[in-house]
């Protein structure tokens, strides 16, 4: 009987990738669970679950998300100020008032793995207000000429 040894994933075999998300009009949820599959790198072939292999993550307009429902008035986002009573809480219209982008890396944040690899995935994720992003570089880097010839050539 013949075995053949199992490929496993490494780490300097990662190939990563820039995806660019827009939130506008969607619903918080699904552009969190979207952007929560690519950083982890469900949507790959080759997905390991032990490595932080997933893609970098781009989510644009967070400031025109949606909520479904009465959510705007009913959620609420906790946070502690470590002195005793110090518990403030926030609504989801207030806090998107106060600042947009932080309640989809909440939501991403809540959808990821706890631990070392969730946290390293959550480094992958950049999160803007409006239009405008400082990632063009990288989301052009793999459509270069130097890119498609190396391509043809392996």
């Amino acid at each position: 009987m013949m075995t053949t040894k199992t490929y496993r994933l490494s780490a300097n075999d990662l190939d990563r990738r820039w995806h660019v998300l827009d939130a506008a009009g969607r619903p918080l949820g699904r552009v969190a669970s979207e952007a929560a599959r690519l950083l982890q790198g469900k949507h790959k072939p080759t997905f390991e679950p032990h490595l932080a292999m997933g893609d970098f993550v781009i989510i644009i307009n967070a400031g025109k998300v949606d909520v479904t429902g009465a959510k705007r008035e009913q959620k609420i986002y906790y946070r502690h100020t470590l002195y005793p009573g110090g518990l403030r809480q926030r609504t989801f219209t207030e806090q998107m008032n106060r600042d947009a982008t932080r309640v989809i890396e909440k939501a991403v944040k809540g959808m990821l793995p706890s631990g070392v690899r969730g946290r390293a995935m959550l480094r992958m994720l950049k999160v803007y207000s409006d239009q405008t992003h400082p990632h063009q570089a990288q989301l052009a880097a793999g459509t270069g000429a130097r890119v498609r010839k190396n391509a043809e050539q392996q």
